[in-house]
């Protein structure tokens, strides 16, 4: 009997050697997170990972401009007036970043982690038509001149009066 038991401690031992082993394999493979971007209006708040991303490398200006025309799902509503506050990791703030609407840059770059947009109006009627159901929103990470971008963080906001 004295002679299984050490012979079943190594089973033991060599099968928790694996599944560390396994554990280990399993979480390198994993994707490092991007870092994360924040949109609050009033008490409701959506934060996401990037949409194009490369870990800290420029991506271009054109590949910037891809990524923010695609259509987020992660929706918050605005009413008219509401202030929307935009909150990005340091890492972020670091470079720099800039707001973009609808794929277009609207704002010099920040070097902030944190910013109000007080009693934005993004819902206004414009030229005679119907104020837009749904504005998609970029955060844009890139250096003072725009030339260097780095990551885009996408959301889609809806106007709450419509």
């Amino acid at each position: 009997m004295s002679s299984q038991r050490p012979l079943a401690r190594r089973r033991r031992a060599v099968a928790a050697a694996s599944a560390v082993s396994a554990g280990l394999l399993v979480l390198s493979a994993c994707d490092k997170p991007t870092p994360m971007a924040t949109v609050t209006v009033g008490k409701n708040s959506v934060s996401v990972e990037a949409e194009c991303y490369e870990d800290g490398k420029t991506i271009g200006k054109e590949e910037a401009t891809k990524c923010a025309l695609k259509k987020s799902s992660d929706t918050i509503s605005v009413s008219q007036g509401e202030t929307l506050r935009i909150g990005v990791d340091p890492e972020i703030a670091d470079e720099g970043w800039a707001l973009w609407l609808n794929g277009e840059q609207v704002t010099s770059p920040f070097k902030k982690t944190y910013y109000a947009f007080e009693g934005v109006d993004l819902f206004a009627e414009q030229s005679g038509q119907a104020a837009p159901k749904t504005i998609y929103i970029s955060v844009v990470q890139q250096n003072k001149t725009g030339t260097q971008v780095q990551g885009v963080w996408n959301f889609k906001l809806e106007n709450a009066d419509a």
